[in-house]
């Protein structure tokens, strides 16, 4: 492997940057939901469609950003879609209509696609195994920041100023990411023109598609991370509606999923200094499925309360960092030569199963339940594509090359 484009802090921070801003425009928003439905005289179910389709954009989106950094580049591709996603906050803070905002949210989203597919990209571009999965626990300290003080900013900015003050800041992150994407990231790839052809590109996903390592991994972070994505169309109807927060209460509330998260990727940052990160996966899925039982018995048998909620959704983050940091790498390592269409398969997977949850809780239409069944059959999820993952590497026996293994 060449020479590194940029030192490993350098990269982290770029990625976390890239990676954080999909969320973090999606935490900032959640207080208001339930603001809008009476500010533009709408429906919740209308309201919750605005984060629907802001899943879509992001899902959809990352199959194009994404092999559009494998042809024209990591930095001029990233450029182009945080153009984008300037555009669609633009529109959304100055929407007279739910129409209007729902296409803003449809183009934010589709602008911050880039984020996901790009951070990964340039994370494989230059660095694999150990050092790639320590890189990726940094990217999640740094990603449990702005996700954790998202919602905070959210409530207090709509308290004070209104919704459209929420768009307003969400431009500032856009133009903050042009600058600091032209001034300080380097080009990690080289441009390959071929790779835009219809050819490469069925040939690249069909590569991926067939690959039991790969869709395995990534199911894992479906269920995983897909189900961050999901609730979060189902919490603020659940803390706000059914436990009686208030917005700012809500956003302050949050908090203890990203602290639970944070407090996971500072364990698995010392625990990584004597443990190979594939070890660490198996203690994060338990988490993850001791959360999901809670979750189910607690939203179908108890009246809702605030820790009987977020007590498990905090479980359920804390084992979410243990099990991203391998995962991610394991996926995309045997790519390195369609890295960027790599990145954008995981993500539209990973984001597809947000959307999906996010539409199912739409149809269903009681938050609570909706709550107490989807997200622990994501955890399920996440568990049984582990045990395929761990089956397909016993099968080719890579499981002995890892390290510690």
């Amino acid at each position: 492997m060449t020479a590194p484009r940029m030192s490993e802090r350098r990269t982290s921070i770029i990625a976390a940057f890239l990676v954080a801003l999909g969320p973090v425009s999606m935490a900032l928003y959640t207080p208001a939901m339930p603001e809008l439905v009476h500010a533009f005289t709408s429906t919740e179910s209308a309201i919750k469609l605005t984060l629907s389709v802001y899943f879509a954009g992001f899902a959809l989106s990352q199959l194009v950003s994404g092999t559009m950094s494998d042809v024209l580049g990591r930095r001029k591709t990233t450029l182009i879609f945080m153009v984008i996603y300037l555009a669609g906050s633009l529109m959304a803070a100055f929407a007279p209509s739910v129409d209007v905002l729902l296409a803003g949210r449809l183009i934010q989203g589709i602008g911050a696609s880039v984020g996901m597919t790009v951070a990964r990209a340039i994370v494989r571009d230059q660095f694999t195994g150990t050092e790639a999965a320590r890189i990726m626990n940094m990217v999640g300290m740094m990603l449990a920041i702005g996700p954790a003080v998202s919602p905070t900013l959210g409530g207090f900015a709509l308290g004070l100023f209104g919704w459209q003050s929420i768009f307003f800041l969400m431009v500032g992150f856009a133009l903050i990411a042009c600058g600091a994407v032209y001034g300080f990231m380097a080009e990690t790839t080289v441009p390959d023109r071929a790779k835009g052809h219809i050819g490469p590109i069925l040939r690249g996903y069909r590569e991926l598609a067939t690959s039991s390592r790969f869709v395995s991994a990534t199911l894992v972070m479906a269920g995983a991370v897909g189900a961050l994505y999901g609730q979060a169309t189902m919490l603020p109807f659940v803390l706000i509606g059914k436990v009686g927060l208030t917005p700012t209460q809500f956003g302050v509330g949050m908090l203890m999923q990203s602290g639970f998260f944070f407090a996971g990727t500072i364990c698995v940052r010392v625990l990584m200094r004597s443990t190979a990160p594939a070890r660490l996966v198996f203690p994060g899925l338990c988490f993850i499925g001791i959360a999901s039982i809670l979750i189910a018995g607690t939203s179908h048998l108890m009246v809702p309360s605030f820790l009987s909620v977020m007590g498990p959704v905090g479980i359920y983050a804390f084992g979410i960092a243990f099990v991203m940091p391998y995962m991610m790498t394991a996926a995309m390592e045997p790519f390195p030569h369609i890295a960027g269409s790599a990145s954008a398969a995981m993500g539209f997977i990973q984001m597809g199963a947000g959307f999906i949850a996010g539409l199912v809780a739409a149809v269903i239409g009681l938050p609570l339940f909706a709550f107490g069944t989807i997200i622990p059959v994501m955890g399920l999820m996440a568990l049984l594509a582990y045990a395929w993952y761990r089956a397909v590497c016993l099968r080719d026996g890579q499981l002995a090359t890892e390290p510690a293994e």
